[in-house]
């Protein structure tokens, strides 16, 4: 019964809820990705290049008769909007930690002893 409950703590930490959570958003974010290089970056800006070639998708680019380096080209395309997106968001959330840490936190009080020293130092000043 003991390791069914270390299960349950260990499975109920706040740090694996966020990591369940992240992947699950990944998950769905890659898919909205994949369906934008699909969909809307392959048409808009590669279509030229694939009626040059007589393909109607990216994934349909071949090289020495059956190697499909289209389907690399596009998990690439993939991986770089992914990565872009990901930089953007950070850079964001740095900016804003950057500007809670600079606002200047109120001065700690001086230790007890250091307060002596200079009540004593200004009585032996009169």
């Amino acid at each position: 019964m003991g390791m069914l409950k270390e299960f349950k703590e260990f499975a109920m930490k706040g740090n694996v809820v966020d990591l369940a959570v992240g992947v699950i958003i990944g998950g769905a974010f890659g898919k909205i990705i994949s369906s934008f290089i699909d969909d809307v970056i392959t048409p808009l800006l590669l279509s030229p290049a694939l009626k040059a070639a007589n393909l109607s998708k990216i994934e349909e680019l071949t090289i020495f008769g059956g190697v499909k380096y289209g389907m690399f080209l596009s998990a690439v395309i993939n991986f770089i909007i992914v990565a872009f997106v990901l930089f953007l968001i950070i850079k964001g959330m740095n900016a804003t930690k950057k500007k809670e840490a600079e606002a200047p936190a109120a001065p700690a009080p001086p230790p007890a002893q250091e307060v002596l020293l200079t009540e004593i130092r200004d009585l032996l000043k009169k």
